[in-house]
């Protein structure tokens, strides 16, 4: 921990491989990378390492028949999910300083759509994720959540596990009514974090969306949470993406970046969640090293 109760996250794996020149392209996206280039995924760990994260977060996100198809997940899944376990933990252990690793529990049917999901099957395709991350990981992630029953199967999949779990919802970019934020299912995030503090959550994040959304959120986190006189912490990473059609998953094209997005503008939005309660801040999909860098940079400021 950086400094008083302020924790730095890594950023966004996908884009920062396709950056690196790593095999990058849909479906398979981030995984791709996984399966014919391994050492640049350790690269990228290494990467938001050396800018200061103080969590890296597996590179299993897209380890799911969403993205490398039914045949090569029955075929692979299990050792791919294992090897992005490996090569996290290999990046960790070469760190100068601490560094944990969170264990991706990713949509396992598709990012932004909660109207995919299907609970018969979504054990299957969980189990194989924990039981390939498990050896390596300092505790879960399940990340990117759009529903209250999504975050629920993930945590049902490492019950037991002995490692404590993270819960990070994915909000709609675009609310209804300013004050009220929804998940991407039309949930209210306040139904969303009383369920993970029912889950046993020992955070509950908000990432994968545009940063303007977030504010509300992390309020809203906030209230729950100080309600239920819970210890659990608040924490932000979000995406440099436009705001993204109701009926698209997250990863099925390749979305523009904002340019408007660039360091120091994200450390304004960084200072505003951190003032709102969030104590584990980070970036997604288009935040790079350099955002981190200039994140750790801040901390002694941010935690003043």
């Amino acid at each position: 921990m950086s400094g008083p109760g302020v924790t730095l996250l890594d950023g966004g794996m996908g884009r920062q491989l396709a950056r690196m020149g790593a095999p990058f392209r849909q479906p398979e996206w981030s995984a791709l990378a996984l399966i014919e280039a391994p050492e640049t995924v350790q690269a990228a760990h290494a990467a938001f390492i050396a800018a200061g994260a103080e969590v890296i977060t597996t590179n299993s996100y897209a380890v799911v028949p969403f993205h490398i198809g039914e045949d090569r997940f029955a075929a692979q899944g299990l050792e791919l999910a294992d090897l992005s376990g490996r090569l996290a933990r290999q990046a960790a252990a070469s760190a100068a300083a601490p560094v944990r690793v969170a264990g991706s529990l990713p949509p396992l049917f598709g990012s932004y759509r909660p109207d995919l999901f299907e609970p018969e099957r979504a054990p299957e395709i969980a189990n194989i994720l924990v039981e390939g991350l498990a050896p390596y990981v300092d505790f879960w992630l399940a990340e990117t959540q759009s529903s209250i029953r999504e975050a629920a199967a993930a945590a049902a999949a490492v019950a037991g596990h002995g490692k404590t779990l993270w819960i990070s919802y994915t909000i709609e970019d675009e609310r209804p009514e300013p004050g009220a934020p929804l998940l991407r299912s039309g949930e209210p995030v306040s139904e969303a974090v009383r369920t993970a503090l029912g889950l046993g959550a020992e955070a509950v994040l908000f990432n994968c969306s545009q940063p303007e959304a977030m504010g509300d959120a992390v309020a809203a986190a906030a209230r729950v949470i100080g309600a239920a006189r819970s210890p659990a912490r608040i924490g932000v990473y979000a995406n440099a993406f436009p705001p993204q059609p109701e009926d698209a998953a997250a990863n099925d094209g390749l979305s523009e970046l904002r340019a408007d997005l660039d360091p120091d503008s994200y450390l304004g939005w960084i200072r505003r969640w951190v003032g709102l309660g969030a104590s584990l801040v980070g970036g997604c999909c288009g935040i790079g090293p350099e955002h981190i860098a200039r994140i750790r940079k801040a901390l002694p400021e941010l935690t003043a």
